[in-house]
């Protein structure tokens, strides 16, 4: 398999991926260049893997991880106005739900510590099993299992608070 159709095939998911991650579709798009671009550099290394997608998804994850410990102005977060030109969706109350609903989601997740909210979206959303989530973050198995633990009870409690 090339970069190209690796890039090709898997793109798309990582975008998902890395939206879930950030909870913002301009980050997780800065976040998946970034680590497409190491890949590219890193072909040879990353086609000769067993699994190439787990290998890019834990670049990307520590990526992730790694992301705000640059300067200053890697931690400035710019947002442009509204796009007009995207056709509006045909039930706006269910539309105004749903999307309210996914802000909730990702402004609970974004109260997580980093590997914590990696943890949970690899196993929840990525539908990944501990295993795989233990290779994905370099850690444990009882590393991962203890991670989502204190992430649902931090989310369990911040729920609790807000009803």
């Amino acid at each position: 398999m090339t970069y190209e159709e690796f890039a090709d095939a898997r793109l798309g998911a990582l975008l998902r991926y890395a939206v879930m991650l950030t909870g913002d579709p301009h980050q997780a798009q800065d976040l998946v260049q970034e680590t497409m671009v190491r890949v590219q550099l890193n072909w040879r290394r990353v086609a000769r893997t067993d699994a190439p997608e787990r290998y890019v998804r834990r670049m990307l994850t520590n990526q992730f991880v790694d992301w705000r410990r640059g300067s200053w102005a890697r931690r400035v977060l710019l947002r442009g106005e509204a796009d007009e030109s995207v056709p509006a969706p045909a039930d706006h109350a269910q539309s105004a739900v749903d999307r309210d609903q996914i802000r909730s989601l990702l402004s609970l997740l974004s109260r997580l510590p980093r590997r914590q909210r990696a943890a949970l979206v690899l196993r929840y959303y990525e539908d990944l099993p501990d295993g795989e989530i233990a290779e994905v973050l370099g850690c444990a198995v009882g590393t991962v299992r203890s991670s989502i633990s204190r992430a649902l009870a931090t989310l369990r409690a911040e729920h609790v608070e807000v009803c």
